[in-house]
């Protein structure tokens, strides 16, 4: 290997770094931090699910963006850009001591993360597949499972001493040279345009995103979008309302979640190389939606757990079948392909917080918001069934 070619290894770990950096201790780690701020006294339930709908928010115009900026020369001078303000907004929080400042850096969190999130995965796919690796995609996500156990370590270990916005500062304190590192390795991958190979029969290949193949897995990741992301906030906040005080569950779901994160992109990639990816991704449903519907249908630690357990290690192998398989139905426009699936994915991620909140409002109870979880992973069970292995 030349210095201007990475190695695999290296590549993958630096990907790994980057989404770690973005999607769990700028985002996710808001999940099990939620609980705390609001026992600080600097966030009501309410408007904790309102920062949350404001950060999804954010999400989904940062994949609509990189929609926008899919070339790879394009990703090139974006993603630096984004990295380095997702790791300023997670700086600023410290300073954040009332609803309305952390919902507008939550906003810029969102909007970061969201390009960080398509353009550094779809980046690392077309240089796979161009060195006949793309199975070895679903990888880069483990940096997300670890993060989630980080994340959990870094307001835990502590919470007696940090109160308030200070409790942000163990994740900037992090980020900062896993950024620096993950996008040095990266800023090295070059990659050329994208080939439209033509068909056997002559004919070039459509570049419309959606057609027969495509629209059941666009419907089938809407539904994951809105069930996952249900559990993945509240969960903490859950056990918290419906555990005994002391009880392990209430400070310990989101380490059961990270636990159970940790190894999944892993058994996911290999599951999905070995059965295809469309079978994967209908198993991935049902065990999904069985851990949503324990945490309703259970006793309360019994559904906590099977709840972190089986979404925590399922909801990123929706993501890396659902990626690879929509570029195996489209491999000419991959990372415009990775952005529109975000993108979809951030709105139904979207609702789901507001929804929570509205329900809240009217007095409903955070346990009766999962069946909307449910529901929507089930609808896209039925539309992953409807997607083909190839088009």
């Amino acid at each position: 290997m030349t210095e201007k070619t990475p190695d695999l290894l290296r590549v993958i770990i630096a990907g790994a770094l980057v989404l770690l950096v973005v999607h769990t201790l700028g985002r996710f780690i808001y999940t099990p931090l939620l609980p705390w701020l609001v026992e600080d006294g600097l966030l009501t339930l309410k408007q904790g699910a309102d920062v949350a709908s404001w950060n999804y928010l954010g999400y989904l115009i940062g994949a609509l963006l990189a929609m926008r900026w899919h070339r790879v020369e394009q990703i090139h001078k974006v993603l630096p850009w984004a990295l380095a303000i997702n790791v300023l907004c997670t700086l600023l929080q410290t300073q954040a001591e009332s609803a309305e400042s952390l919902s507008a850096l939550r906003l810029i969190n969102g909007i970061t993360n969201g390009i960080v999130f398509v353009q550094a995965p779809s980046l690392i796919l077309e240089w796979l597949a161009r060195h006949g690796r793309a199975t070895a995609s679903g990888l880069v996500y483990l940096g997300v499972g670890v993060g989630l156990l980080v994340s959990s370590a870094l307001v835990a270990v502590p919470s007696d001493w940090l109160h308030g916005a200070a409790r942000w500062w163990p994740a900037f304190i992090l980020s900062v040279p896993l950024a620096w590192w993950g996008w040095r390795q990266l800023a090295v991958l070059d990659i050329p345009a994208p080939v439209v190979v033509p068909k056997a029969n002559g004919e070039v290949p459509s570049s419309r995103l959606l057609d027969r193949a495509s629209t059941p897995l666009f419907l089938s990741y809407a539904g994951a979008g809105l069930g996952y992301i249900l559990p993945l906030t509240f969960l903490p906040m859950l056990a918290s309302l419906e555990l005994e005080p002391g009880s392990f569950l209430v400070d310990g779901s989101w380490l059961v979640v990270a636990l159970a994160t940790l190894p999944a992109p892993w058994i996911w990639n290999k599951v999905g190389a070995r059965i295809g990816d469309a079978l994967a991704l209908r198993i991935n449903y049902i065990l999904q939606l069985l851990g949503v519907l324990a945490v309703l249908l259970l006793p309360a630690a019994w559904g906590v757990v099977l709840c972190a357990l089986l979404v925590g290690g399922t909801f990123l192998g929706t993501v890396l079948l659902t990626q690879r398989l929509a570029r195996t139905l489209h491999p000419h426009q991959g990372p415009r392909l990775s952005a529109a699936l975000v993108a979809l994915y951030g709105f139904t991620q979207l609702t789901g917080p507001w929804l929570t909140g509205q329900w809240l409002a009217a007095s409903g109870t955070l346990h009766g918001a999962f069946w909307l979880g449910a529901g929507a992973l089930l609808w896209g069970l039925v539309w992953a069934l409807l997607t083909p292995e190839k088009s």
